[in-house]
C-alpha cells in the first residue's frame, strides 16, 4: 500500500492501462483540487493546463509507436521554483523576482523534456531558499501543507517538492539542497531525498544562492525512481563549471541481493539527539537490519562537528548575503520577515570568518577522506526531530525559529560542506504518526552505494501510512 512510484507508472503507460494523457488530466483534476481544498495544499505554485496536456499528448504518441525516450517518459515532474522553467516565472519563492515568464530552461529542466518527463508545473519553496521549515507567508506562496498532517510544515527549503510527491502529485521533483534543503522536506513528508555530490548534476539556470554548499537532487516516491532520475541528470554540463571533471555515474551493484563487504561507519555519540528520544529504536533497528544483510558497522569519530555546524552558517550565509546584495539594498521591504533576520545576521560575518570557515571546510574533507578509506559510507538520523507544527501567527507573519534551524541541520551540514553526497530513506513513523527516516552519505561521487543501501532501508519499513491529503494518480 505505498505511493505510486514513477515505475509503476511507466509499466501501467507501456503495458497500454494508462496513456500519459489520461495521467496529465488526473493530475490536471487534481492540481485544481489542491488549490481549493480547506487549507490548500500549496505544494504546486504555477501550472499551467496547456503545458501539461502538449507534453502528454507527445508522450502518448511515443507510447503508441513504441518509441519511448526514457524511463521518465510520460511521468510527471515537477521543479523548485528557484530553476528556470519555461513559461513560467522564476520567483524563487519571493514576491519581487520573475517579473516576467522564463523564456529559457534550467539544464535540468531541459533534460528532463529531452527524457520525455511531463512538467506538471513550479514547486513551492522557502523565500529564497533561506530556511529550513518551508514556512513563506508571501501572496504568491503561502505555506504548504504536510501530506501526513496539514497542520504541520512541509520542511523546506524544497518545500513544495516533498509535498508534492508525498500528496501523489508526481512521484519525482527537482530541489536543492545548500543546507539540508532537499533532505529535510523529504524525510518530514515521509519520502526519498537525494543530495548528489557538490557539481554532480547541473545548478545551471537556479538562481547560485550559495555556490559551494549547493548540490541538486531528486525527492521521489522511492529509491529506484531516485537512481533513474539520478543517472538521467547526473553528467558534466559546459554551462556549469563545477561538475566538469566529474567520474562517469553509475549503478553499479546497486542491486546486489545482499550487503555483504560493505562497512557501515557510525559515530554513536553523534548519532543520538538528545531530544530525540522516541524516533532512536526505529532508528537503531535500522541500522540491525542492514547488519543483518550482511554489512558491517563500524564506529567511527566524526571529528569538529560543532566547528562543521558553525563553518558552513558561515559559508552558506556569507555567500546569499555576497549574492543577494542589491536585493537587499532594493526590495528588502519586500522580504519575509525571517529572510530580512536571516539577511542581516548574514551581513555581520567579515572576510577573515569566511576564510576561517573555508580552512575548516579543507580540514573536514581530509578527516572525511580518511573516514573513507575505513568505511563505505556514515550512517545518521536524517532529521532530529519530525515536523514542526504550524501555528496561526506563521501563516501571516512566517516563522523564525533559530533552534529549530539549527536542529534540523544538525545531520545536514556536513553533507553540504564538504560536498559528499547523503541520501534520506522514510523507516517509520512517530507515535503522532509523521514520518521519520533515516540518512547514509558516502565518499565523493559514489552515490551508487547510497542508493545499494537505500533499496535494503526501504524495505525496512514494514508499513506505508497513506498520506491524510493523498491523489492516486492511477486512478
Amino acid at each position: 500500500g505505498g505511493l505510486v512510484t514513477g515505475s509503476q507508472l511507466f509499466l501501467s503507460c507501456r503495458s497500454g492501462k494508462l496513456t500519459p494523457s489520461q495521467v496529465a488530466k488526473n493530475i490536471i483534476a487534481m492540481l485544481e483540487d489542491s488549490d481549493k481544498s480547506t487549507p490548500p495544499l500549496r505544494a504546486i505554485v504555477q501550472w499551467d493546463q496547456e503545458q501539461i496536456m502538449l507534453m502528454a499528448k507527445a508522450s502518448t504518441a511515443r507510447y503508441r509507436n513504441k518509441c519511448t525516450l526514457s524511463y521518465l517518459d510520460g511521468i510527471p515532474v515537477c521543479l523548485k521554483e528557484e530553476f528556470k522553467v519555461v513559461p513560467y516565472h522564476h520567483r524563487v519563492g519571493t514576491v519581487y523576482l520573475g517579473t516576467e515568464p522564463e523564456t529559457e530552461d534550467a539544464t535540468v529542466a531541459k533534460k528532463l523534456r529531452e527524457a520525455g518527463a511531463i512538467i506538471i508545473g513550479v514547486s513551492n519553496m522557502h523565500e529564497l531558499g533561506a530556511g529550513t521549515t518551508g514556512c513563506n507567508p508571501n501572496r504568491y506562496h503561502k505555506i504548504p501543507r504536510n501530506p501526513y498532517k496539514p497542520n504541520h510544515f512541509t520542511g523546506g527549503s524544497s518545500s513544495g517538492s516533498a509535498a508534492a510527491v508525498a500528496a501523489g502529485l508526481c512521484p519525482v521533483a527537482i530541489g536543492t539542497d545548500g543546507g539540508g534543503s532537499v533532505r529535510i522536506p523529504a524525510s518530514f513528508c515521509g519520502v526519498v531525498g537525494l543530495k548528489g555530490t557538490f557539481g554532480r548534476i547541473s545548478s545551471h539556470g537556479s538562481l547560485p544562492l550559495s555556490y559551494s554548499t549547493v548540490s541538486v537532487g531528486p525527492i521521489c516516491t522511492s529509491v529506484a525512481d531516485a537512481a533513474i532520475v539520478y543517472s538521467i541528470l547526473a553528467e558534466p554540463d559546459p554551462l556549469y563549471p563545477y561538475g566538469l571533471k566529474q567520474p562517469k555515474a553509475t549503478l553499479s551493484d546497486m542491486c546486489a541481493p545482499d550487503l555483504k563487504g560493505l562497512k557501515l561507519g557510525v559515530d554513536w555519540t553523534f548519532f543520538k539527539v538528545p531530544d530525540a528520544v522516541c524516533a532512536l529504536p526505529v532508528l537503531y533497528s535500522a541500522v540491525e537490519h542492514l547488519q543483518s544483510l550482511g554489512a558491517s558497522v563500524v564506529e567511527v569519530s566524526l571529528p569538529e562537528m560543532e566547528e562543521v555546524r558553525v563553518a558552513h552558517v558561515i559559508c552558506i550565509l556569507s555567500e546569499m548575503r555576497d549574492f543577494l546584495q542589491p536585493d537587499f539594498n532594493k526590495h528588502f521591504q519586500e522580504m519575509n520577515l525571517d529572510t530580512r533576520a536571516s539577511l542581516a545576521l548574514a551581513s555581520q560575518f567579515t572576510a577573515l570568518d569566511y576564510i576561517t570557515a573555508n580552512r575548516q571546510r579543507t580540514r573536514s574533507m581530509r578527516f572525511l577522506r580518511e573516514i573513507f578509506t575505513t568505511v563505505n559510507c556514515i550512517l545518521t538520523p536524517a532529521v532530529a526531530s519530525t515536523a514542526p507544527r504550524i501555528y496561526e501567527s506563521d501563516l501571516l507573519t512566517g516563522s523564525s525559529n533559530l533552534s529549530f534551524t539549527v536542529r534540523s541541520m544538525r545531520f545536514m551540514q556536513l553533507g553540504n560542506f564538504t560536498g559528499i553526497p547523503g541520501l534520506v530513506v522514510p523507516i517509520g513513523y512517530s507515535t503522532a504518526g509523521l514520518p521519520i527516516s533515516f540518512q547514509v552519505m558516502a565518499k565523493w561521487w559514489d552515490e551508487a552505494v547510497l542508493l545499494r543501501i537505500g533499496l535494503k532501508l526501504e524495505q525496512f519499513r514494514y508499513q506505508t501510512k497513506k498520506p491524510s491529503i493523498y491523489y492516486n494518480i492511477l486512478s
